[in-house]
């Protein structure tokens, strides 16, 4: 037996105590991709469905010994970061990453919700765009994040392929720039690629009328970030990723009495 043969994925974000997003959507997905997932430990977050309550961030001292002990022992062949709360912490967390060999970067940047409110203060924001967008291997912003990164107003396909096109003149390799489900009479939901390669597509699956939701772009990326460490080509990578999560919000469990989870057991056996 080979040590550290297995696929080991990393996931660098907060700690959800009710388990439908953050590190343990990314956990989940790790799993249902047959990825071992360890994590490193951002903030932790209380909260359930009706919203979140609380939160306490880290101490960088503490993230440098997450990196240092995984660094000195796993093989870790991908990994992704969620929200980051603020400069100083995405800056612990880029200078980790430099210091370490953990393969692709595949960058949430969880600056704006679904809706369009925004999460990071400004200062942070900047930080972020400007010292982690460019280590990205693959960066994965919602309709809103796109406008926000590229300072582009987002009313057409034309301005998706601008908008993706100016965030990997950031720095970002590979871009998967998610369309808008702002629209509740829309029957898909389209998301713009531009590859590292030059080569540019769209990838289109059903839109799903449902608040069983939580974790979608957390599982988005964590499944891109599963598949690379597999050693899956990129293009292939955000394929499956794609129809993963459509797979997990189109099946939903009810847990929880308001906004729930996708379910990752729905998409765990399919051969996408």
């Amino acid at each position: 037996m080979v040590v550290n043969s297995y696929p080991q994925a990393l996931t660098i974000a907060g700690s959800d105590s009710d388990g439908s997003a953050g590190m343990q959507a990314d956990l989940h997905t790790f799993f249902a991709r047959q990825v071992y997932g360890a994590s490193v430990i951002t903030a932790c977050v209380a909260g359930n469905s009706y919203g979140i309550h609380a939160s306490v961030p880290m101490p960088t001292d503490f993230i440098d010994q997450e990196f240092a002990d995984l660094a000195a022992d796993y093989h870790i062949r991908a990994a992704k970061t969620g929200m980051l709360a603020d400069s100083e912490l995405i800056n612990d967390v880029v200078k980790n990453y430099q210091k370490s060999d953990f393969g692709p970067l595949v960058v949430d940047p969880v600056i704006m919700t679904k809706h369009g409110n925004q999460l990071l203060e400004e200062s942070a924001f900047n930080t972020l765009r400007t010292t982690l967008l460019p280590l990205a291997t693959v960066l994965t912003p919602n309709f809103y994040e796109s406008e926000k990164i590229a300072e582009i107003t987002i009313t057409s396909a034309d301005d998706m392929v601008k908008a993706a096109h100016k965030m990997q003149q950031m720095g970002a390799k590979n871009i998967i720039a998610k369309g808008s489900h702002a629209n509740t009479d829309q029957t898909e939901v389209r998301d713009f690629v531009l590859l590292e390669s030059g080569e540019e597509f769209w990838l289109s699956e059903p839109y799903h009328q449902t608040d069983r939701v939580n974790g979608t772009g957390d599982s988005l990326s964590a499944c891109i970030t599963a598949e690379l460490a597999k050693g899956t080509p990129m293009k292939r990578a955000i394929e499956i990723a794609k129809q993963f999560v459509n797979t997990a919000i189109g099946s939903p469990i009810e847990v929880g009495h308001k906004f729930g989870p996708v379910n990752h057991w729905a998409a765990q056996n399919r051969d996408y």
